[in-house]
């Protein structure tokens, strides 16, 4: 049986389609954030999400002393900011991913972008080993979404997609 290699892994993967969103943290005074499209819905009740973070980037060492951390779910539209926050803008420090972009903060103290079409505000609950990944369930402090949002960035085939919504009959 033929071994399954990391870049064959990407091959068939870039098959599934997933939303885009922007994980975010702050510890002592440094911000940093970083797109991810490994999210999840976990639970209900207790309200929990599930995320996958690269054990090699500084938000994911971040948000371990921090233990808190936003997710920025992202519209179509902010292809450029799921890119910034993926580090493909070159000649840009973690903290200049922010600039320009207006933040909030909930309970936790983690920035939430404010241009995204909804958020969650989370705690880590529990870490699990992932290989390359720490798989983090958080629990969910606070959430909330824009009342009229434009539909979500989509990541599918190595791209960015946007949903087509089915048109509405009039006087429906």
């Amino acid at each position: 049986m033929a071994s399954v290699t990391p870049q064959m892994m990407r091959d068939t993967l870039c098959h599934w389609a997933s939303g885009v969103s922007v994980v975010t943290t702050q510890f002592e005074g440094q911000i940093s954030g970083m797109t991810v499209s490994a999210f999840n819905s976990l639970s209900l009740e207790p309200p929990m999400i599930l995320v996958c973070l690269s054990k090699n980037a500084y938000t994911t060492s971040l948000i371990l002393q921090s233990r808190v951390f936003g997710v920025s779910i992202l519209g179509e539209g902010h292809a450029d900011i799921s890119n910034r926050f993926a580090g493909r803008v070159p000649n840009l420090d973690h903290a200049q991913r922010f600039e320009g972009l207006a933040t909030m903060t909930y309970e936790s103290g983690a920035p939430i972008l404010a241009v995204s079409i909804a958020w969650l505000d989370c705690a880590i609950n529990t870490l699990h080993d992932g290989g390359t990944h720490w798989i983090v369930i958080g629990d969910v402090l606070t959430t909330g979404s824009q009342e009229r949002a434009a539909p979500p960035l989509i990541y599918f085939n190595r791209d960015y997609r946007s949903l087509v919504l089915p048109v509405e009959e009039p006087g429906s």
